[in-house]
């Protein structure tokens, strides 16, 4: 699958300050320490629907770290997956009377779009699951051999099925006891109550065929991936183990991480998946959650076509913390504009305030595990200083660039 546009990110001036992270699986902020070569797996969309402002906001939290291990010498390694069949794409496409698949490649196109207008880093490479099935397989298979997993006792259906306690160390990502893990199971995409599991949380790997339904020929019988193994095999076949970061927006905590990493884990053998497991919070609108079932999505495309600029979107979402669940209000997008008129007024101007020091406190307050608001606050203290540096301007402009991803 084709990845989207980059654009090039400008050295900055200075000294690059190290990453420090929120790990999920420790509760504690931690230093990132990649090699040479920093890896980086972010879960992708599910193309049903146009990019929503929280499916930004998460892109936007990593495009953060890219941007940092750039500043810090790193090469990055980055890869994203498009779940390209799976039930709500397949849903979708049965209530409006589309082709899933014209569907699922409009959409992932107008993502695409979405994130080249907000300054997006693209991954090195993006990965449909569709593409990756003949590695699912043999995944799976691998699975059954070694019993990791299993085949329910349905001679119309032998779906197979991941055997949750397979590493021992099951609950190790989230942290979550098993009453919070069997109610956001049952409503983030499990099936607790299939006949035939051996336990109500363990995960499907592999869905056998059913009428009216796509599926693949192949060792396993006829069928499709379950939605959790994608990212596991997508990630260990691009990226090894064990990978520096797995993200994705705190939804995806338990069930999606917790299964990622454990049929990744039962693979290889190796404990952790991921050095840090690192979620962002949740996009609210007017206070409400934004959800397709509320009809309250505010998505980027319609913001685009209202000609609002991707930047003041961007300065929108990253005034609040990327952990932190917030809101998105008319105040917050007008906020954006505000600010995004006021850094473009002292970039342009012809002397400023000294950039050494706002650099410095720049960097300081995003490798501070992305403190956006305290970095946002220190360029608006910027502009509003004035000065007498003519060269500063122009370096105020590259870090806001390079660091944050903002086009002044």
């Amino acid at each position: 699958m084709q990845t989207w546009q980059s654009h090039p990110v400008p050295r900055v001036a200075g000294t690059p300050r190290p990453l420090r992270l929120f790990d999920t699986a420790t509760a504690g902020v931690r230093p990132t320490a990649p090699g040479p070569t920093a890896t980086m797996y972010v879960c992708g969309i599910t193309p049903y629907d146009a990019t929503h402002l929280g499916h930004a906001a998460t892109y936007l939290a990593f495009d953060l770290v890219h941007r940092q291990w750039l500043d810090n010498g790193h090469e990055v390694h980055y890869v994203q997956n498009v779940t390209d069949i799976d039930d709500p794409l397949l849903e979708r496409a049965e209530r409006d009377r589309d082709d899933w698949v014209v569907l699922g490649m409009r959409e992932t196109a107008l993502f695409r779009e979405d994130m080249v207008a907000l300054r997006v880093l693209p991954p090195r490479e993006y990965i449909g699951a569709v593409e990756s099935i003949p590695e699912i397989v043999t995944a799976v298979a691998k699975l059954l051999v070694d019993g990791s997993a299993y085949r329910v006792d349905d001679a119309e259906f032998p779906d197979v099925y991941f055997d949750h306690t397979a590493t021992g160390r099951f609950g190790a990502e989230s942290n979550y006891d098993e009453p919070t893990m069997t109610r956001f199971f049952a409503e983030r995409g499990g099936d607790p109550d299939r006949a035939g599991k051996r336990h109500p949380l363990d995960a499907l790997l592999w869905r056998a065929a059913r009428p009216d339904e796509p599926s693949w020929d192949s060792e396993l019988g006829a069928g499709r991936p379950g939605w959790h193994i994608e990212c596991s095999v997508i990630a260990l076949n691009r990226l090894g183990t064990p990978i520096d970061l797995q993200g994705g927006g705190s939804d995806l905590i338990f069930p999606h991480h917790e299964f990622s990493a454990a049929h990744a884990e039962s693979l290889t053998g190796q404990h952790p998946f991921a050095r840090h497991y690192t979620h962002a919070g949740m996009i609210a609108l007017d206070g409400a959650k934004m959800s397709k079932s509320r009809g309250n999505l505010v998505f980027v495309s319609r913001l685009r076509a209202d000609n609002v600029d991707p930047m003041a979107i961007r300065l929108g979402l990253l005034s609040g913390h990327y952990r932190q669940d917030r809101s998105w209000t008319a105040d917050v997008l007008t906020e954006g504009q505000a600010r995004l008129a006021r850094w473009r007024a002292a970039v342009t101007a012809d002397a400023g305030a000294p950039a050494d020091d706002v650099i410095a406190r720049l960097r300081d307050h995003l490798s501070n595990d992305l403190d956006t608001p305290q970095a946002l606050a220190a360029i608006d203290g910027w502009a509003a200083q004035g000065g007498t540096d003519p060269a500063a301007p122009a370096a105020v402009r590259t870090a806001v660039d390079a660091l944050l991803g903002v086009a002044l």
